[in-house]
This record gives structure tokens, C-alpha cells and sequence, in this order.
């Protein structure tokens, strides 16, 4: 992907909060304490840096929230995978502070941002200061208007993206029971169907939402020559297709890439029934008959490159 930014002068931090899951099943507490050693190491100033561990689900939002909404010059970190990342982010965007920064150290079974868009280490990123806004992916789905809208760093997926997520959260991990996870939930796994802006129904296997072009560790999404700060986002779609066709099509994507896809600002649709969708690896739903609106928000995140 090409990774061509507007890159502000260099920035200095007034505050530096570190957020992590002390519980985490990999090493997110080492790791969240070595950034900070690092970093004490590492930079010619002397910033406040704060470990922040959270208690329970959701709470990364509401820590980076509070973090990002006393103002000033601070950087969020998430030392976490993908979900992680996406909490952290959302609370950042909650806070509507222009100065917030964020920022990833992966910890996670999946870390697809991290790995996408980090050029080095992050230690060196935050000591350099250079600071650059990408694109951020918005979903509605239905929310009030006093509701704060959701977003996504990385993908927002329907169809066998979730189903198979879910199944994996409850499962053990590991490469091997892993795989034999996904072939058990794709035996299974049914169509679902929407009702596109123009009226007319469709039944797909898979729609994905992207904003880097790869997923999964291993899936090569699209060849296409965007980056995440383009205003646009790529569609890669799966219809309903023989369970064959859907292999070869996922062995295409983790062998060859699925090549290029279309890239818009906004896709709208409708569902039929109650629907399962991933973003950034955390899996939500949305209720029956609600009109989905997933849009670009232009450069809407500062951070590290």
C-alpha cells in the first residue's frame, strides 16, 4: 500500500497514556511496562507517562476518552491487537480533542494495523514526533442521535467475517484449532441478505469495509494503489456462491490477493434480519430492517509514522 502522508513538524506530548488488558492471554503488561522504560530512556523531554490497565470489556473507550478529554498535547497508546486498538481509538474520537494523538504497540492474536501501517519501532515513532492523519471508517446503524457514531481503524465486516470471529473468541487459540474452527463454521455458515440502496435484494457470502488491504494475517484484500488517507475505502464482496467457489476464493486471497476492488466514500444498505458484524475484530450486531450507512471520515485520526 502506498503510504504517502502529510506529515505535521515534530511534536513533543505533554502526557503519554499506555492502555492495556492485564489479563491479556499474551504479554500486554510486559510489553505496556517496557514501552514506558523505553520511553523514559528514549526521549530528550519528560512527558507524564501513565499505564492505564483496564477492568472489564469497553473500558479502553472510556479511559481513552478521559485521557484524551483533559486537553492539550497527549498520546493514547493501546498496547492490544486489533480490538484493543479500536476501543482506544473510538475513545480518542469521543473526546473531540484536536491535540489527541493514538497510537498501537501490538499485543494481540491479530494485529493487522500494526502490521500494515508500523514502518518502525514505536518507541523511535513517539521520539521522532512525526505525526500524520489517516482515514477512519464510520458506521451507522441505527443509533439515536445523542449516540456517538462507531468507527473502524482497519476493516468493518458482515457475513463470515463475524461468524467465524465469534466462533474463535470461544474456542482456544492456537494456529492448528484455530483452522479446524474455521472449517467447522464454514460448514454451517448461511448467506444473508440486504436490500441495496437502489431497492433491489442481494445474497452474499461476505462483504468486507477496508481500509488497509490486508486482514486476517494472511488475506490480501486489494491491489489497490489508495492509502488511508485517500477519503475512499475499498468493497470487497463475496456473493452467494457454491461453498467450493468460497474456498478457492479465500485460497485465491491468501495466495494471490483478491486483486483490485472497487473504492468509495460511502456505502448504504438495509437488513432484512438481525445481522453479526466485526469491526477491527470486535464483533457487534445490528438489529433487522435498520439502514446501514458505512461512509469514509476523512484524515478523522492523528497518529505516529
Amino acid at each position: 500500500m502506498n503510504q504517502e502522508y502529510i506529515v505535521d513538524s515534530a511534536r513533543t506530548f505533554e502526557s503519554i497514556v499506555i492502555i492495556f488488558n492485564p489479563n491479556s492471554t499474551g504479554d500486554a503488561p510486559e510489553l505496556a511496562e517496557q514501552l514506558q522504560r523505553k520511553l523514559k530512556e528514549l526521549l530528550s523531554y519528560e512527558p507524564e507517562i501513565v499505564l492505564q490497565p483496564t477492568e472489564h470489556a469497553g473500558h479502553a473507550v472510556d479511559l481513552a476518552r478521559e485521557a484524551a478529554a483533559k486537553g492539550g498535547d497527549v498520546l493514547v497508546v493501546s498496547v492490544s491487537g486489533d480490538g484493543g486498538y479500536n476501543e482506544v481509538v473510538n475513545g480518542v474520537m469521543q473526546a473531540g480533542n484536536p491535540k489527541a494523538v493514538c497510537a498501537v504497540r501490538a499485543a494481540g492474536n491479530a494485529n493487522d494495523h500494526s502490521r500494515i501501517m508500523a514502518t518502525k519501532p514505536l518507541e523511535e515513532a513517539i521520539a521522532e514526533g512525526h505525526v500524520h492523519n489517516i482515514d477512519l471508517l464510520r458506521i451507522h446503524t441505527g443509533q439515536k442521535e445523542n449516540e456517538p457514531p462507531e468507527y473502524a481503524h482497519s476493516y468493518i465486516g458482515f457475513g463470515l467475517t463475524p461468524v467465524v470471529a465469534t466462533e474463535l473468541e470461544k474456542g482456544s487459540k492456537g494456529a492448528l484449532k484455530e483452522m479446524v474452527t474455521v472449517i467447522q463454521t464454514f460448514s454451517k455458515f448461511e448467506p444473508f441478505g440486504i436490500r441495496m440502496a437502489d431497492g433491489k435484494r442481494r445474497k452474499f457470502d461476505s462483504l468486507v469495509f477496508a481500509n488497509i488491504h490486508e486482514m486476517a494475517k494472511y488475506a490480501t484484500l486489494s491491489e489497490a494503489d489508495g492509502h488511508p488517507s485517500d477519503g475512499k475505502f475499498e468493497v470487497i464482496t463475496f456473493p452467494h456462491m457454491p461453498k467450493w467457489r468460497v474456498l478457492l476464493t479465500a485460497l485465491k486471497a491468501t495466495t494471490q490477493g483478491l486483486g483490485d476492488q472497487p473504492s468509495v466514500s460511502s456505502y448504504e444498505f438495509t437488513t432484512l434480519k438481525p445481522l453479526p458484524y466485526q469491526m477491527d475484530g470486535e464483533v457487534k450486531s445490528v438489529e433487522a430492517d435498520v439502514k446501514v450507512t458505512v461512509e469514509c471520515a476523512p484524515r478523522a485520526l492523528a497518529t505516529l509514522g
